[in-house]
């Protein structure tokens, strides 16, 4: 799993902007094996995974759907929700029974533009995971399809 200190909102946002946050959160349970969303999907919630595990998979055309990471406790799970054109830029999937906070991203996306300290807060907390998918989808696909991995090919 990828759990840094930024990746959690506890270390991003103001303890007002948590609990304002958090009143739009309901909790919701996925088994394991549940497809919570689509790459190319409408992209109109995100969670904050209380338990459990989660696949972050892309698709490979050809191939099987690559696992890019594995997310749990407190993580974010989405981030295309904040970013036009609002879909889906990954797969996911519970790997094992997982319970989560959801939030419509319409409510919070409209919560940020009205406190736009509190959209700033939103928007580096969710840039700073996205930064690490990133990272951890390249690392990942050049480890499955690169002649060499990731690693040094001297």
């Amino acid at each position: 799993m990828n759990t840094s200190p930024s990746s959690t909102m506890l270390h991003v946002l103001s303890a007002d902007g948590r609990d304002r946050l958090m009143r739009l959160a309901r909790e919701v349970s996925f088994p394991q094996g549940a497809r919570i969303f689509e790459e190319g999907r409408s992209a109109d919630r995100f969670w904050i995974i209380r338990t459990g595990t989660v696949a972050l998979d892309m698709h490979v055309p050809g191939r099987r759907a690559a696992v890019i990471d594995t997310l749990g406790h407190n993580e974010l799970l989405g981030w295309s929700w904040l970013f036009d054109p609002h879909t889906w830029h990954l797969g996911a999937e519970a790997t094992s029974p997982v319970r989560a906070y959801e939030f419509d991203a319409a409510a919070v996306r409209a919560l940020c533009h009205e406190d736009p300290a509190l959209g700033m807060q939103v928007s580096q907390w969710v840039g700073d995971v996205l930064a690490q998918r990133l990272r951890a989808a390249r690392t990942k696909l050049l480890d499955l399809y690169a002649p060499y991995g990731s690693g040094d090919p001297r």
